[in-house]
């Protein structure tokens, strides 16, 4: 087929690696305008193959239809987008057009599905190929592949490890199955539709008093971006790569129970959890190391402002 690839990043760079192996012809790519001095790995992919790149601002000017219209592509695949793309450019592809979502649509709409799955305490996670409208993400379904959530995975660990790399395979294997004339086009559940907004500092603060579990799955939700957060002494102390300890020693919750090479370990309601790594403005290092910096020593209160 000849493919119009709609997509960025290193996910995007291997569905091009995978469609070119698979004989299929990429008309071109078309990727976010570049960020300083970083070159998007799809595009540098695209260029030492002599494929034609587009790097549009906003898939909805005129010279972006226009560059749809010129690749006259059997199909789009949309691989890790996350500007909007119009409807009218979606029917443009003899075959239309094809997505990939990370989560088992229709939970998790949204384009900070990874975090709030990890949030939410999720145990199963998946990836989804589906066919776009008008809608956020609620296309009819091509296929759907699902995969274990770890419980000590964060949300880098999470798309990096499992989504990644079962999405790739998810995408390649759509797109054998329209070459083949066998893929089908299954409507969402909207009884079972959920949409979560992008996750910002608004849904990271920590609450202590909240269950082990709870505030375990926050921070790693959180991780690495935005990044869960406390307060200690009027500023936001953020922390990484937690663990949920049983027992909290009896302490109230936020109350500071030890620090260690492991980290700090910090009271709930009904445990403790120790976070690993934290960064207070700075790059992030050791949690013990960034307690010591600004002082925090165990059975000190973080939480209060």
């Amino acid at each position: 087929m000849r493919i119009l690839l709609v997509g960025q990043a290193a996910f995007a760079s291997r569905v091009l690696e995978r469609l070119l192996a698979d004989g299929d012809e990429i008309a071109a790519v078309v990727c976010p305008p570049d960020r300083g001095a970083a070159t998007d790995p799809v595009k540098v992919a695209a260029q030492d193959r002599g494929i034609p790149v587009h790097q549009f601002a906003s898939l909805k000017r005129s010279e972006a239809r226009a560059a749809f219209e010129s690749a006259a592509a059997d199909l789009a695949v949309l691989a890790y987008v996350t500007q909007i793309v119009p409807e009218p450019l979606l029917a443009l592809p003899r075959h239309t057009a094809i997505c990939f979502h990370p989560s088992l649509l229709p939970r998790y709409r949204g384009g900070s599905a990874i975090p709030w799955q990890l949030i939410r305490g999720e145990r199963t996670t998946g990836v989804t190929v589906f066919w776009p409208d008008a809608g956020i993400d609620t296309g009819p379904i091509l296929l759907q592949r699902s995969a274990p959530v770890r419980p000590e995975d964060t949300a880098a660990s999470l798309y990096y490890e499992i989504i990644f790399p079962l999405g790739v395979e998810a995408v390649v294997e759509s797109c054998a199955l329209i070459r083949a004339g066998r893929a089908p086009r299954l409507p969402q559940d909207e009884a079972q539709a959920t949409y979560d907004p992008l996750l910002t500092d608004e849904h990271a603060g920590i609450d202590w008093s909240q269950p082990t579990a709870v505030v375990h799955d926050l921070v790693r939700g959180c991780d690495p971006q935005p990044g869960a957060w406390t307060m200690w002494r009027g500023a936001r102390l953020r922390l990484y790569g937690p663990a949920p300890v049983r027992e909290g020693g009896g302490a109230a919750p936020g109350t500071v129970v030890a620090i260690d090479d492991g980290g700090i370990t910090v009271a709930t309601r009904d445990g403790a959890v120790c976070c690993g790594r934290a960064r207070d403005g700075g790059g992030k290092v050791a949690a013990a190391d960034a307690a010591r910096a600004l002082g925090i020593t165990p059975g000190g209160r973080l939480g209060d402002a």
